[in-house]
């Protein structure tokens, strides 16, 4: 069938298999097919879109238990699934609007009976897939992340093609309510077969219209409804949802609020508790607002509830409101429109970020460190032999640096790079001989994680240090990185593959060549100047073709954000702009704040927050725009790192897993219901936990006991080389906003608040406007008056 937009196909079993956009150059099918399963392996034709499950007064009934009747009419399909008590029918219309596709569905009682509708979970399995070829124009243009925002009555789903090419796909909810969306995780993982790339993936998507937890299921999720709901006897619930094409993250929400009537939020995904927080919305022309109110759970763990409708101040259509928040945790705030409809977000209230961090330090020094005696010295648990699990010590010797130095901190760090790494890692110490920790083989990316600690080691000055002088620190990161990079150091095909690939060392190659030119290192510097411009040029050569977005997977945030990072702060930016919309497409936008995170599965099993590798990303995407100025990456790196953020967020009330002083951990399911781990969903989390579930886990863990933060650290040393320090303004239409703090109108100017840990930078690049302190003091507030930024030192320019 077909209209104007669409071509849609159904099968005889009445699953959509086939949904094109017919002005798409790529004819890419945004719904997952039978063929691609049969072709890979994958054994889930009963999670393609439109099967379902229902669970009637405790009797499940699914589409799997009959052959439905299909009718269909020029432009319009009809599927009817007709069980004993219950009718199930779903209508595929092209004929309601030239430029859309409208899916209906219908459930109505065939009985005079009330029935009791305890789950109905309706597949909405959208091309969400990491495909098992090294073809990236098939990764990039026919395959979509899936961006969820769920409320009331204003639900919808933004499925992002991930070349950020338009056009993309929306979803948007006109009847009915969606709780909540799940998902289900079919993958092969062939890591330790000396296979690379080793792993390909999909990702089902799950509408849970009532229910979608096992029977007696409770967690700490208090943002998202589990509810049935009761049919009457011979009576009909529907629900209905408009699918259309969209440019970008803009007009998504645009056509959302002009043809469907949803309203459309401006909102920061974090409040720093007592600080001042800009709340505003637009409602569509003609609909009133008719309350307002925010829900939180307050310290003893009870839920509250307080109206802001009073503060709300409106302009025409537009609403706006400057609120404070006293309570850490997260914060839901909804609208009501014309007493009927709900809209809401889910913001963060954090705690000021520099107690995390500090806290974070101490929790690693004090507690993972294994000291002299133990039975690996020098180590720091969970012991790991990937070099991810060194990012810990890099965040401590970086809040060192920023703060105040905590001297046994930095000396535990200083022997376990002596007596730690340095034998595990390479034999007998020598860096150009690694040690094959894998069974036959070693990783390179690990080196880079090694050179980073050995560089900020060389940062402290030499009455800090014990066993060696900071020039000789900086040496060995000089060495570990040459290695790292140079493939000519490397006698096998995986490791010279791998010294040319990118990875987290973009972040601080250009302090490391600038440390070791001004400390007289010259030798080590030119050959890592000639390295990394070689590989610069390279990576940017190959960009036509999207080669850094491969790595040990098929398709990597973990290879495309380094490249955009790496590419932008080398100056080759046409190659960093090509990454960069990979980038932009992989960074969602959502009305949870934790539903903005880098898109990434493998990890969570799940669409998740993942802290190392969103946390690189977002850096990664903060650096583009510092070179690129174009304000969609300073948006996007932001929305990125707040999820992060809840990754370490002691204060965090909707996930089981409760965070102690110092505690992290890596992983944050966004899914609800994670289908393939019920316990999971909305939780967080670390990899390990799937260790129970044997398979490759049991190979890449010891036991599920290890803790859930074995690989965090290097993102947080990554923020605070970015919003860590520096806070951001920027100009569109008009209006100035910021980026990582608030703003304040007075009659003096404009008041920028910083939410940095450690506040020494603000930058309006739309002006040409900079202010960076003298020593690194830090300075918590600015005013923007008379076009620059102005400063007092003896006190804070408005309340703390």
């Amino acid at each position: 069938m077909e209209n104007k937009q669409f071509r849609l196909e159904i099968s005889p079993s009445g699953i959509l298999t086939n949904l094109v956009l017919k002005e798409d150059i790529h004819q890419m099918n945004w719904v997952m097919n039978s063929s691609y399963l049969d072709d890979s392996g994958y054994d889930e034709k009963d999670k393609l879109f439109g099967n379902f499950s229902l669970k009637i007064d405790g009797k499940l009934v699914s589409s799997a238990d009959m052959f439905p009747t299909i009718s269909h009419e020029e432009a319009k399909a009809t599927v009817s699934y007709a069980f004993e008590q219950i009718e199930l029918i779903m209508k595929y219309d092209l004929t309601q609007a030239k430029n859309s596709f409208v899916w209906n569905i219908t459930l109505k009682n065939r009985t005079a009976n009330e029935l009791n509708i305890t789950d109905f979970a309706l597949w909405s399995s959208f091309s969400y897939v990491m495909y098992r070829i090294n073809d990236l124009n098939l990764q990039t243009n026919h395959s979509a992340a899936v961006f969820p925002s769920i409320s009331n009555n204003y639900s919808k789903l933004a499925c992002v093609r991930r070349s950020n090419e338009a056009p993309h796909l929306g979803m948007y909810q006109t009847k009915g309510q969606t709780l909540s969306v799940g998902t289900y995780c079919a993958y092969k993982n062939l890591f330790f077969e000396s296979v690379s790339p080793s792993l390909d993936g999909i990702l089902f998507h799950q509408l849970i219209l009532a229910g979608g937890y096992p029977e007696k299921f409770e967690n700490a999720d208090w943002l998202y409804e589990k509810k049935g709901f009761i049919l009457p006897g011979l009576s009909e619930k529907e629900w209905e949802y408009s699918l259309e094409p969209f440019k970008d993250q803009s007009d998504f929400y645009l056509i959302g609020q002009k043809n469907y009537g949803h309203p459309i939020f401006d909102f920061e995904p974090l409040a720093i508790a007592e600080q001042n927080y800009e709340f505003a919305f637009e409602l569509p022309k003609h609909k009133d607002l008719t309350d307002a109110y925010i829900e939180y759970l307050d310290t003893a763990g009870e839920r509250k509830r307080e109206s802001i409708f009073s503060q709300i101040k409106n302009e025409k259509n537009k609403y706006y409101a400057n609120l404070i928040f006293t309570t850490p945790g997260e914060h839901k705030i909804t609208i009501e429109v014309e007493n009927e409809k709900n809209d809401s977000v889910i913001l963060n209230v954090m705690e000021p970020i520099k107690k995390i961090i500090e806290n974070r330090s101490h929790f690693i020094s004090g507690v993972l460190f294994n000291g002299k005696d133990s039975e690996i010295p020098y180590s720091y648990s969970p012991i790991s032999n990937q070099g991810e699990s060194l990012g810990k010590l890099s965040l401590v010797l970086k809040n060192n640096l920023l703060g105040q130095t905590n001297v046994k901190e930095v000396q535990k760090v200083e022997a376990s790079c002596v007596y730690y790494i340095r034998q595990k890692w390479f034999q007998n110490g020598d860096f150009t001989k690694p040690i094959k920790l894998y069974g036959d083989f070693y990783r390179c990316m690990d080196f880079e994680y090694i050179g980073h600690v050995f560089y900020l080691l060389s940062q402290f000055e030499e009455n800090i240090l014990q066993l060696h002088h900071p020039d000789t620190y900086l040496s060995w990161a000089a060495d570990v990185f040459t290695l790292r990079v140079n493939p000519d150091l490397h006698d096998n095909l995986r490791g010279k593959e791998e010294a040319e690939m990118l990875g987290v060392f973009f972040l601080y190659i250009d302090e490391l060549m600038e440390e070791l030119n001004s400390r007289g290192l010259t030798e080590k510097y030119e050959e890592i100047r000639s390295l990394w411009s070689k590989i610069a040029q390279k990576v940017s050569n190959d960009s036509k073709t999207y080669k850094a977005a491969v790595t040990e997977h098929f398709f990597d945030n973990a290879g495309f954000g380094p490249a955009t990072g790496a590419l932008a702060s080398t100056h080759h930016f046409e190659a960093a702009k090509k990454y960069g919309e990979l980038v932009l497409a992989n960074i969602g936008f959502s009305n949870d704040f934790r539903a903005q995170s880098p898109d990434r599965w493998w990890e969570a099993l799940s669409y998740m927050i993942h802290s190392l590798w969103g946390g690189i990303t977002a850096a990664a995407c903060l650096k583009a725009y510092e070179d690129l100025h174009d304000s969609r990456y300073l948006k996007a790196a932001y929305r990125a790192t707040i999820g992060i953020l809840y990754c370490y967020d002691t204060n965090a009330k909707a996930t089981d897993t409760e965070l102690s002083n110092g505690e992290a951990a890596s992983t944050y399911s966004i899914a609800g219901p994670h289908i393939n781990r019920p316990d999971l969903s909305r939780n967080r989390f670390g990899q390990s936990t799937f260790y129970r579930d044997g398979g490759i886990f049991t190979r890449l863990f010891t036991k599920e006991e290890e803790t859930a933060d074995w690989d965090m650290g290097e993102e947080l040393v990554a923020y605070l080389d970015g919003f860590g320090k520096k806070t951001f303004l920027y100009e569109e239409n008009g209006t100035v906003s910021v980026v990582n703090g608030s703003i304040e109108e007075t009659e003096e100017g404009l008041i920028i608040t910083s939410y940095a840990p450690y506040p020494t930078e603000y930058h309006f690049y739309d002006r040409n406007l900079h202010f960076v302190s003298e020593y690194g003091e830090t300075i918590p507030q600015v005013l923007l008056v008379d076009g620059e930024f102005k400063i007092k030192k003896e006190e804070l320019l408005t309340r703390e």
